[in-house]
């Protein structure tokens, strides 16, 4: 087993060679795998560049890549003694190398313990330390050329991580608030370049959304809609106890929360404990976090119960006349899919709406994102996509990735701030309608 230095400050990247002519934004296509529920990122990696498929986290710190069949030509270590500049994560040095060298082992060099958000990994089970590497990672531009940037950071990870992930999934992507994390170190490629991404999921079985990078619009879909017009914006809050957070050096978590302030169904307040809403400065619990790596918002015990009851009330309203029948785990409350008319915004069901900072800050969440459709054997319904997320010990409310869909987020790091449109099929458009260029190596 390699040994462990105290905890260093890493080496700090210099991004290099990205060539002049490259159209901003960069993108990629972000495809659902509907086995899993999980949001699949594809990038080129490697040299020569190889297409691989990452999951998408909005709360990790790093990217990591299975490196037990790893094969390029350019790939580096971190040297533990080279040229160190801010503090970026905790980390150890691997002094001796006990495997033969490669990819995921290499003397008096960097590493990180990668974090697998699906199913718990234990680290020590599947050689929990694994090399930091450079290697070049590759991203269309808006002309359909392919750009590189040759020094992207990134950790090792033996197969035993990829525990859970969907099929031919081979690490994760990092779209987090963190230094090393792909938008982070694509915006230090660019120095003109804003420092934000822009993030669009699609449910659909076959066609993919997308994610840009290195632009704040417009965005142009189809039918010659820019979305950038459409946005609402407000603040994104850093929680300092969150994940990989670390209040000695006042690291906060890259963890993306929003200053959510009440709950309303077909348009009435729902009463609830609105102290949960806000993160504890003392324990770090509390808030509403925005992931992708959960399928469907998770409310805390009190607040479901509150959230739900007003839905049935309102559902059975003389508005909509519906008729609750045994609901299918994981949901708590689902109606006959013969009893919900269908409309542009998906089934008729009371429009929630998130305030946020402000009364007039409002995400809107319709029919469509708001329910789930369940059809297995005789059983055919639709089900309200939120479920029991339990106690006190962690964000109050997960805004998970069906509530997501055919939604434009924009993530502004400089300015903290996040835009979102609600969902965009009222504008007569959905998240498939991004017209992309095939990369070309």
């Amino acid at each position: 087993m390699a040994k462990l230095a105290v905890p260093l400050l890493i080496l700090f990247f210099l991004l290099s060679f990205i060539p002049s002519q490259a159209a901003l934004p960069l993108h990629t296509p972000i495809q659902k795998d509907h086995s899993t529920g999980q949001y699949i990122i594809t990038a080129y990696l490697k040299t020569p560049l190889k297409l691989t498929k990452l999951l998408l986290d909005l709360g990790a710190t790093y990217s990591w890549v299975n490196c037990d069949d790893y094969i390029s030509s350019t790939y580096q270590h971190i040297p533990c003694n080279g040229s160190l500049a801010k503090t970026i994560i905790d980390y150890g040095c691997m002094n001796t190398c006990d495997d033969p060298p490669g990819p995921n082992c290499g003397n008096n060099s960097s590493i990180f313990i990668p974090n697998n958000p699906i199913k718990a990994v234990d680290y020590r089970k599947v050689y929990g330390v694994n090399a930091a590497l450079v290697d070049s990672l590759a991203l269309p531009d808006t002309q359909g050329s392919l750009v590189s940037i040759n020094n992207f950071i990134f950790s090792c990870a033996r197969t035993g991580f990829l525990k859970g992930l969907a099929k031919g999934v081979t690490g994760l992507a990092s779209l987090g608030n963190s230094m090393l994390s792909i938008p982070v170190q694509i915006n230090k490629a660019f120095s003109s370049s804003p420092n934000c991404f822009a993030m669009c999921l699609s449910g659909s079985t076959s066609q993919p959304g997308l994610a840009l990078f290195g632009s704040k619009g417009p965005y142009n879909f189809l039918q010659g809609i820019d979305l950038s017009k459409s946005l609402v914006y407000t603040p994104l809050l850093f929680n300092p106890l969150g994940r990989d957070s670390d209040p000695d050096t006042h690291r906060l978590s890259p963890e993306y929360y929003l200053g959510l302030t009440s709950i309303k169904v077909n348009g009435k307040v729902v009463a609830l404990n609105k102290t949960l809403l806000a993160i504890d400065g003392e324990s770090g619990f509390g808030g509403t976090r925005i992931s992708t790596v959960v399928p469907y918002t998770k409310l805390q015990s009190s607040i479901y119960k509150a959230f739900t009851l007003a839905f049935l009330k309102e559902a059975a309203s003389s508005s909509f006349n519906l008729t609750t029948t045994k609901p299918v785990k994981p949901f708590g409350v689902c109606y006959p899919a013969s009893a919900v008319k269908n409309t542009q915004m998906g089934p008729a069901v009371p429009i929630i709406e998130l305030v946020l900072d402000r009364q007039d800050v409002v995400w809107k969440m319709f029919g469509s994102n708001s329910m789930v459709r369940v059809t297995k054997k005789s059983v055919d319904l639709w089900c309200l996509g939120f479920v029991d997320g339990g106690g006190n010990d962690g964000p109050s409310i997960v805004i998970g990735g069906h509530q997501l869909e055919d939604n434009l987020l924009q993530f502004d790091l400089q300015s903290k701030k996040l835009g979102f449109s609600s969902s965009i099929l009222s504008k007569g458009t959905n998240c498939t309608d991004f017209k992309f260029s095939t990369g070309k190596i």
